[in-house]
């Protein structure tokens, strides 16, 4: 039943049943499946329906109010207790590209202010941890900075900020990255993610038509299309993606660079749990002293 409380949530939000379904991740059919189950399950209507618009009715309005608080403590069943010592589960929402980096690096530091604590690393895209985080299935999330206004609830700290370049295969010549973005065939970064929309907007306001070939998300496996003689890509170079293979190289946009900053999302200091906090500063230090060579593995 929880899940349905939080599309009506959502729906209360967003206003309708697309947009909500649109910020949680579902189809508009689905939400309207979704709060036909709660409503038969309550045995009333929540919503009252005219054509394509639904407007929550006197006891949608009730039950909105009590459906939140259910959530609200459903969500902090799994919070720690202050004790820093103690045991507890934090839920930390992280993107592919700081999994093995950024968060890898900070965790060290955490571990040793919190060596009992039980981490559960949830992947995703940052739309969707940004969901997860709003709805209390992750009490932190290692995200890309969304292109639109964050709920008030919520507070943004900024953490590395990533050049765009374009990758191509080494054995393509010419420096001319406009030339080159437009005659061969482009891997595009998954449009509805945050840095593909990132993209969108720039290949648009630089009114440039590309050659549509792949769209995907994971970041690695761009560069390996691109190392493979697949196509050329327009992605951040991060510590993740580097070093490129020998087989790839990676060409700056000049004054047209525009960059992907990662952060940290998490509730507001009054509603945070100490160990985000700490999490947060581990981060922070990790961010400012940067990737070294040491830090890698040697083989």
């Amino acid at each position: 039943m929880i899940p349905e409380l939080r599309t009506l949530i959502a729906v209360a939000r967003h206003g309708t049943f697309a947009a909500a379904g649109e910020h949680i991740g579902l189809t508009q059919s689905a939400v309207s499946s979704q709060i036909k189950r709660l409503e038969e399950s309550l045995g009333f209507e929540l919503f009252d329906r005219t054509g394509r618009s639904a407007t929550l009715n006197a006891a949608g309005g009730m039950t909105l109010a009590r459906a939140e608080e259910i959530v609200a403590l459903f969500s902090k069943l799994g919070e720690l207790p202050s004790d820093e010592n103690a045991n507890g589960l934090l839920r930390i929402g992280a993107i592919a590209s700081v999994q093995s980096t950024l968060l890898a690096r900070a965790l060290v530091r955490f571990r040793q202010k919190f060596p009992q604590l039980r981490l559960r690393i949830v992947p995703g895209v940052s739309m969707h941890l940004m969901d997860q985080l709003d709805a209390g299935e992750i009490d932190t999330s290692i995200m890309i900075r969304p292109p639109f206004g964050m709920l008030p609830e919520l507070s943004w700290q900024s953490l590395v900020h990533e050049p765009f370049m374009l990758v191509v295969p080494a054995r393509i010549k010419g420096n001319g990255w406009r030339k080159l973005i437009q005659t061969h065939p482009f891997l595009r970064y998954e449009r509805t993610s945050f840095g593909g929309r990132m993209v969108e907007r720039f290949l648009r306001s630089m009114h440039l038509a590309v050659q549509e070939s792949i769209e995907l998300d994971e970041l690695q496996g761009m560069v390996q299309m691109v190392a493979n003689g697949l196509g050329v890509a327009l992605m951040p170079m991060g510590e993740a993606q580097l070093p490129l293979p020998r087989s790839v190289r990676a060409m700056s946009l000049g004054e047209h660079t525009f960059y992907r900053e990662i952060g940290i999302l998490q509730r507001s200091p009054k509603g945070s749990q100490p160990a985000v906090h700490q999490l947060a500063q581990c981060l922070r230090d990790a961010a400012e002293a940067g990737f070294k060579p040491a830090d890698s593995p040697q083989g």
